[in-house]
């Protein structure tokens, strides 16, 4: 059985709410709860990023329901994103992370593109989608990159 996207939504919030209270269990200190649950919930957010990029790549030539199937996921990743980022903003306003323009540009449009992705892009040219799908992974890869050299 399929899941629908209200049930894939449900999921991911309560995965998200999951990760948090881990989090703050683990870490009462809310500062480092918001930072490990910011690093997990990226995580999450990667691992549906994936799915969705794989559900892509095999909807194309496929019937309808394989490429509602690949909306409904393109949804929880933008859902999973917005949680992830608010946890990411609020880490960042707790323990004082300055702030570097010139770094947030290319993930602020990676964000924007994430988020206008499920209304759009299934609309959109062939082209279009490929460089959303290629640019939100270039991202991802230099941000995964930059925290794993530290």
């Amino acid at each position: 059985m399929k899941p629908t996207a209200t049930q894939l939504l449900t999921f991911g919030i309560l995965a998200e709410l999951l990760i948090f209270f881990s989090c703050y269990f683990l870490q009462p200190n809310i500062e480092e709860s918001f930072r490990h649950a910011a690093r997990y919930s990226g995580r999450l957010s990667f691992f549906v990023f994936l799915m969705v990029f794989g559900l892509y790549t095999f909807a194309q030539p496929q019937a309808l329901a394989l490429q509602q199937r690949t909306r409904a996921w393109l949804q929880l990743f933008a859902v999973l994103h917005l949680i992830h980022f608010g946890f990411l903003a609020t880490n960042v306003i707790l323990n004082d992370i300055p702030i570097v323009l010139v770094k947030l540009t290319g993930g602020a449009l990676a964000y924007l593109m994430i988020v206008v992705a499920p209304f759009i892009l299934h609309k959109s040219k062939k082209w279009m989608q490929w460089i959303y799908f290629y640019y939100v992974s270039i991202v991802m890869t230099i941000t995964y990159l930059a925290r794993a050299k530290g």
